[in-house]
């Protein structure tokens, strides 16, 4: 059994407290070192939400399914907002949308909008709830459109939302790495150039 982090046990304590739970000491370890293969912010985060959400007895569950919903997925309503709509445009899909993307697409070429949402959003929530269930994590790709200047823009916005990395980037755009590299990381460049300085050179 993992060990639970401090601050995990902390908040554990303020949320049962809060939500009128009590636990036992060794209830509330192992509630806690279920929770240790989590990262700590996102667990921390989840029980942040259950202090303010739960009515009721805490437990295990309400904490997983908070965790769950922090995966980075997007939620159906911005799912279907960032879908292409034409063969033109360039987007940045998980497997969950694309799974939904088709029976969508296929309505509005018929030229049912309403039809088309409401299909992407019911078989979107089954996907994501699905993947979720299994501790599937999220996967985002690229789907390129035939606009080749609408292509860039789409995918820096992607790398900076942390959906894509520089290198997958890179793969799709070459010219991107010629581009200058962002604060964060011009200061770990400057911090490995630190770290190699032999001692006492400026």
């Amino acid at each position: 059994m993992k060990h639970a982090d401090p601050r995990v046990i902390q908040a554990l304590a303020i949320a049962a407290e809060l939500t009128g739970t009590q636990f036992s000491k060794p209830a509330a370890q192992v509630f806690a070192a279920d929770l240790a293969e989590y990262p700590v912010d996102v667990v921390l985060a989840a029980l942040d939400r259950c202090r303010a959400e739960v009515r009721g007895r805490l437990i295990l569950a309400d904490v997983l399914a908070r965790i769950r919903e922090a995966d980075g997925r997007p939620g159906a309503e911005e799912a279907w907002a960032m879908i292409p709509h034409d063969e033109r445009q360039t987007a940045v899909l998980t497997d969950e949308m694309a799974t939904a993307m088709g029976p969508a697409l296929s309505l509005l070429d018929e030229g049912d909008a309403i039809a088309a949402r409401m299909a992407f959003k019911e078989i979107y929530n089954r996907e994501v709830a699905a993947a979720r269930a299994q501790g599937k994590p999220v996967r985002w790709f690229a789907s390129l459109g035939q606009d080749v200047a609408g292509r860039d823009p789409v995918i820096r916005q992607a790398v900076a939302q942390g959906r894509l990395s520089r290198p997958q980037a890179v793969k799709l755009l070459p010219h991107i790495d010629d581009a200058p590299l962002d604060p964060n990381g011009r200061k770990q460049i400057a911090a490995i150039r630190a770290l190699l300085r032999p001692a006492g050179s400026p």
